[in-house]
């Protein structure tokens, strides 16, 4: 009897490993639904996203953060100087109203100086950056899109087949077709509310929310933050995968693994050498992919940081953004 209950406990979850593997198949791509990618943009005029319009021109940009927020905030927001925001729900509040509402003070308080409806803004969430995590949480990736926002940098992330998976839940199933990624998942109704933050039709809205530079047409920008050691093994791998735009080497959580609690050891910090030594890998691997490389820069720093190849620095209401913009001849408002 006990064997035959052994017996009976292993068919059983074959047969749920089993399904489980058919759940996680990839999608098909139908042909009649799916077109070939466009070889160019087909778009004339600024992007609905300012960082591609600065991107394009070669210029480096600069960014704000706010953690978490509302409508009241959004007001405030909407006359930064910054190119864009990072709303910051990683380990603020996770609160998908407070950002429809932070995104629709934007818009109501706008335009920005560059004639773009809003500055753009990328959002940090909680999720662990492993495969199951994010697979198990395409639904607040979903949700942060259909508040209208611009791009999604993912935390800790391990895997190549971690930022797959984010790429496909913010992709329609009828977006062009991308040799390496199965067909998109995000659902009808998404369109609605996002679309009016963008100031473009429901129909447009869906053509163009798609990753950039991937698709020529695209307005998202996708980032990975390789910031803990088993992200670093596979950063060569995960930073090509198709639709990721930018990645960022993450010091503080390094700083957590590599050197220990804050306060314990003397000097060091981003110093040290295998912290420097992370941070190189990522430098490299952005380079080697052709995607930027957001760092962390101050009024001493940043023009060396611009001068090694960051693309993106913090501080984006500072006077170490003004001393980047005057060094890199940008000619645009702020």
């Amino acid at each position: 009897m006990q064997m035959r209950n052994i017996l009976l406990v292993g068919a059983a979850a074959a047969v749920l490993t089993a399904m489980s593997a058919r759940a996680q198949q990839p999608l098909g791509q139908p042909n009649a639904a799916v077109p070939e990618m466009p070889t160019k943009t087909t778009r004339t005029g600024k992007h609905v996203n300012r960082v591609i319009d600065m991107w394009l021109k070669n210029q480096p940009v600069y960014y704000a953060q706010l953690e978490a927020g509302g409508y009241e905030e959004g007001k405030k927001m909407a006359a930064t100087k910054a190119d864009y925001i990072t709303y910051e729900m990683e380990h603020g509040a996770l609160d998908f109203h407070q950002l429809r509402e932070f995104m629709r003070a934007l818009v109501e308080a706008g335009p920005t100086r560059t004639g773009h409806k809003t500055p753009a803004v990328v959002v940090t969430l909680p999720i662990s950056g492993t495969t199951d995590a994010v697979r198990a949480n395409t639904w607040m990736i979903q949700q942060t899109l259909a508040a209208g926002v611009h791009g999604i940098l993912l935390c800790n992330a391990e895997s190549p087949e971690a930022a797959r998976i984010m790429i496909e839940a913010a992709r329609y199933p009828f977006a062009p077709r991308v040799a390496g990624l199965s067909q998109g998942t995000r659902g009808n109704g998404s369109q609605g509310y996002a679309s009016t933050v963008w100031g473009v039709t429901a129909q447009e809205y869906m053509r163009i929310a798609d990753p950039w530079p991937m698709n020529p047409d695209g307005e998202f920008i996708f980032g990975l933050k390789i910031e803990i050691p088993r992200a670093d093994a596979n950063v060569e791998s995960s930073v090509r995968v198709p639709g990721i735009a930018f990645a960022e080497w993450g010091p503080g959580d390094h700083g957590f693994y590599l050197m220990g609690r804050p306060g314990t050891y003397q000097g060091g910090g981003e110093t040290a050498e295998n912290m420097a030594a992370a941070r190189r890998r990522v430098l490299n691997a952005t380079k080697a992919a052709g995607i930027k490389f957001l760092n962390a820069c101050n009024e001493k720093t940043v023009i060396d940081q611009l001068k090694e190849g960051v693309m993106i620095c913090t501080g984006g209401d500072s006077p170490a953004a003004d001393i980047g913009r005057k060094f890199t001849n940008r000619t645009d408002p702020f």
